[in-house]
């Protein structure tokens, strides 16, 4: 069995405070050297201020533009990668049982104790570092038989703290020589927190036990499918009775529901386990499992994110995305071809003449030709009830040219 913490009595933090969590520091790049032209040594005092006000610029410009870009790979890897997935921890639940020994030179030994174990372990766990069983709970208590050990020593208690050293499992020591009934009460580590849902809105929503913004997103759908919300000022949500019922009003904003949602949301309801502590020498070698669902994180998720996220990776995911953006290209031209193959076999003269009149089209644009070029070319769009006055506005508009070519030239030769 692998070595455990004992659990004092209740309230007290078990063990000692472990070091605080964190990274390394990230390391601030170093401001380039100043770009100096070659036939000066130095750059001029106001001259090297603006370029370093420029590199100040310039990296800030390249911080945002890398804040954004992890942002956007990690949002990918949250868009592709599962964020959680379902697993089975096993809860192993033993006893041991120590009879009195008058001979002992010891207190403890001349007293008959019990000693109880609570253990656990992912099954098929095939993350490289394997979590420690306490990682997966928030608190745990156990109710000892009360007549046995008075109201003030009944209960032992862990609750998480930030300075928890996690642990493989708990054990707990008690004098004591006959069996003793005890329920053992896990309270599991939600991330993100998760709340159990007030009877009303359980009931509405078909949900029990969700986070707040699974919740949101349900009552939002509940609204669509019901068709609350008004028609003429969307912001609003016209409440049917059981809306009425839960948020006590007829009409209410949907930005006010995360607020109202505080009175209706509970903590989630532990995991009950009833154990007998057997002190019978042939139930020594027992020992109960349980087995709890949990949710963990995916290890592909922080593989990608590392991925994805790491410097050495930048050339290598530059390369990737060049060549997605090539192949779809082949795909889309590949395409048009294919669409222009089925076209023409279906109907050869339809297609050909659709063709060319898209080419002519075409062309028009390309060459910027005004007109149609396939009619000005009979006689007979000439005589057109149009066409005696554009041409009086067309010798009109040369006589106007000539004259303010002259009387610039006039103007010219009187200066």
């Amino acid at each position: 069995m692998p070595s455990g913490a004992r659990m004092p009595h209740q309230g007290a933090p078990m063990g000692p405070p472990g070091p605080p969590y964190g990274g390394s520091p990230a390391v601030r790049p170093g401001l380039p050297t100043p770009v100096m032209e070659p036939s000066r040594k130095r750059p001029a005092p106001s001259q090297q201020v603006q370029q370093q006000q420029q590199q100040q610029q310039q990296q800030q410009q390249q911080a945002v533009q890398n804040r954004a870009r992890n942002a956007k790979r990690r949002k990918m890897a949250d868009k592709i990668l599962p964020q959680r997935q379902k697993r089975k921890l096993r809860l192993y639940i033993s006893n041991t049982f120590n009879p009195a020994r008058p001979d002992a030179d010891d207190s403890d030994g001349s007293i008959a104790s019990w000693e109880l174990r609570v253990e656990g372990k992912l099954l098929d766990d095939p993350g490289k570092q394997k979590k420690k069983f306490s990682s997966f709970f928030k608190s745990l208590v156990i109710e000892l038989d009360k007549d046995l050990y008075g109201p003030d020593n009944h209960l032992v208690e862990w609750h998480r703290t930030p300075t928890t050293q996690e642990t493989d499992g708990f054990q707990v020591k008690r004098p004591g020589d006959v069996s003793v009934r005890c329920t053992l009460l896990l309270m599991l580590d939600y991330q993100p927190p998760q709340f159990k849902l007030d009877p009303r809105l359980a009931r509405l929503l078909g949900i029990h036990t969700q986070t707040r913004s699974c919740i949101i997103q349900a009552l939002w759908q509940y609204v669509k499918t019901n068709k609350l919300q008004d028609s003429h000022d969307k912001e609003y949500i016209n409440c049917d009775k059981y809306f009425q019922q839960i948020f006590d009003c007829p009409r209410l904003k949907f930005s006010e529901i995360p607020q109202r949602l505080t009175n209706l949301l509970l903590p989630p309801d532990p995991i009950v386990i009833n154990h007998v502590i057997s002190v019978d020498p042939n139930d020594q070698k027992k020992t109960a499992c349980y087995d709890i669902d949990v949710e963990v994180e995916d290890p592909l998720k922080s593989q990608m994110s590392s991925f994805l996220l790491s410097t050495a990776n930048q050339q290598e995911i530059a390369s990737l995305d060049n060549k997605i953006h090539e192949t779809i290209e082949s795909i889309n031209q590949l395409k048009i071809q294919r669409d222009f193959m089925l076209s023409f076999s279906r109907d050869p003269k339809g297609y050909i003449q659709d063709w060319l009149k898209s080419q002519s089209r075409d062309l028009k644009l390309m060459t910027d030709v005004v007109g149609n070029p396939e009619e000005e070319r009979r006689a007979a769009f000439y005589h057109e009830p149009w066409s005696q006055e554009a041409v009086s506005r067309y010798f009109y508009c040369k006589i106007q040219q000539r004259r303010q070519e002259l009387e610039q030239a006039l103007a010219v030769r009187n200066t």
